[in-house]
């Protein structure tokens, strides 16, 4: 965004440049692994297990169909080797290692289903970031969020501004907001990854900026 007070007409304001992004959040859900025997038996542990990454797979939702207790962070930490520096970004046929899984020979319990699943993809990631601003109070809808994001990188979340004045400064605008880091650590929503180009923790941070500048991120609406 433009250094405060320059470039604005009265009552529209824009985030780009004045805002900064944060892994993803990931709905808990449980789905153990069964073997059932004797009823009572002692609970035992299994041999390391693997996932095979599969198209729209997020590491939330990866972490939360297997009951990982650390998480999608505990998982990327595990795997960063074969994910990369970007935990947002895990390509189909990657290999994860999902550590052990437990076994128990008691009667098997039928598995529950996600709480939630939200696709990774644009609708997902602003309706979780919708869920986790309900938690916290935070404004804002559906629309008011999807334009301001069309706006400001069209829908890419790795999407960074390399030539205006925050860059020269050495804190360029990033993510689906476009938002600068020290804006998006002082606005990042607890729940959400530290990572700003993390699509769900920028477009949180994001809001929550919005929401103490502006009222709301429905109320940024307008170009210079």
């Amino acid at each position: 965004m433009p250094a405060k007070g320059k470039h604005r007409r009265p009552k529209h304001y824009r985030i780009t440049r004045k805002l900064a992004l944060a892994g993803t959040g990931g709905a808990a859900l449980t789905l153990p692994l069964i073997s059932a025997t004797t009823a009572g038996a002692v609970e035992t542990t299994a041999a390391p297990t693997t996932y095979s990454v599969v198209a729209g797979d997020s590491l939330s939702q990866i972490a939360a169909q297997h009951s990982l207790s650390g998480g999608w962070q505990q998982l990327y930490a595990s795997n960063r080797s074969v994910v990369g520096d970007n935990p947002s970004v895990i390509r189909p046929g990657t290999k994860l290692t999902i550590g052990t899984q437990a076994k128990t020979a008691a009667a098997a319990k039928p598995a529950a289903k996600p709480a939630s699943a939200y696709p990774n993809n644009l609708d997902g990631w602003i309706r979780e970031s919708l869920a986790v601003m309900a938690k916290h109070g935070i404004p804002g809808s559906y629309n008011g969020i999807h334009r301001n994001v069309m706006r400001e990188s069209s829908g890419n979340p790795l999407a960074i501004n390399n030539w205006d004045i925050n860059a020269q400064n050495g804190i360029p605008s990033k993510g689906l907001l476009q938002v600068i880091d020290p804006t998006f650590r002082a606005y990042h929503v607890p729940g959400t990854s530290q990572n700003s180009y993390d699509p769900v923790a920028n477009i949180t941070a994001a809001c929550n900026y919005a929401a103490a500048r502006y009222g709301s991120i429905d109320n940024v609406n307008g170009a210079y």
